[in-house]
């Protein structure tokens, strides 16, 4: 409530406010309050019909989520609230914990598509669930050593790096799979097709891994400002790309031999 000028310019106007009581009558404010100027907050913050009282900090040499998980064992510990009080942990923590669950949907979703897509495509489980295996073996290999190797923790920007580095390597593999099943409807044999595949496809599974990580090769190695959310993002990609380039190149073709049978349908 905000009262008009005349009632708030100094303590002694507003003692004089009258305030109601239960038997009619009115009854100045100073008579049951101690009004007087003091040091305190030059503003009071309200949210959600309370009073609220922010303490920010910042994060250097670690990650946030680490930090401020330690922050919340320590408050618990040390910190005993007084009755009505109640705590809260909000800004970019609360960004954070909100982007890791719909992570933590997005991800096995984003699988199941996928094998979903490739189900579609190849009409049998065998090819699909090789594709996912060797995505799964290969590409976060790169991915996790780069980050771990630089120091840098894993965040929602890297977990979308993952995702990203898992679509570009699903492509890859089905070029390699449909392009063996094609040399398979020609006639040709099995141990043939794989190594003919392996060798022919390796120039175009090259070229469309390369373009997409030597792309972000900038942004994996920056380092000035406004670098903290891109940087996780490109240098996932970037080293995800290159290790499964070095491993899918053997990888594939063992998968592929492995599960494949006489009378197998090898669409393209």
């Amino acid at each position: 409530m905000r009262l008009k000028q005349p009632f708030r310019d100094t303590p002694e106007e507003i003692g004089d406010i009258p305030v109601a009581t239960s038997g009619g009558q009115q009854i100045p404010l100073k008579e049951f309050a101690d009004i007087k100027v003091t040091n305190g907050a030059s503003f009071i913050y309200r949210e959600s019909n309370s009073r609220y009282i922010g303490v920010q900090f910042s994060v250097e040499g670690r990650d946030l989520a680490s930090a401020v998980g330690d922050a919340i064992k320590q408050v618990k510990q040390k910190v005993s609230l007084p009755q009505g009080y109640r705590l809260d942990w909000g800004g970019q923590y609360t960004e954070y914990t909100a982007s890791r669950a719909q992570m933590n949907f997005i991800l096995p979703l984003t699988f199941f598509l996928i094998f979903l897509i490739l189900f579609a495509l190849y009409g049998n489980f065998k090819f699909p669930f090789i594709t996912v295996l060797g995505v799964v073996l290969s590409a976060p290999v790169g991915g996790i050593l780069a980050l771990w190797i630089t120091g840098t923790p894993f965040s929602v920007s890297s977990g979308i790096g993952f995702l990203a580095l898992f679509g570009v390597s699903v492509l890859t593999a089905v070029v390699y799979i449909s392009y063996v099943n094609e040399l398979r409807r020609g006639g040709m044999a099995t141990s043939e097709a794989v190594r003919e595949g392996a060798i022919v496809k390796l120039r175009p599974i090259m070229m469309t891994a390369l373009v997409a990580a030597l792309g972000l090769v900038p942004a994996a190695v920056a380092t000035g400002v406004g670098t903290d959310s891109q940087r996780p993002f490109a240098l996932v990609i970037v080293a995800g790309l290159i290790a499964r380039l070095a491993i899918s190149v053997y990888l594939m073709p063992a998968l592929y031999e492995l599960v494949v049978r006489d009378g197998d349908r090898l669409d393209v």
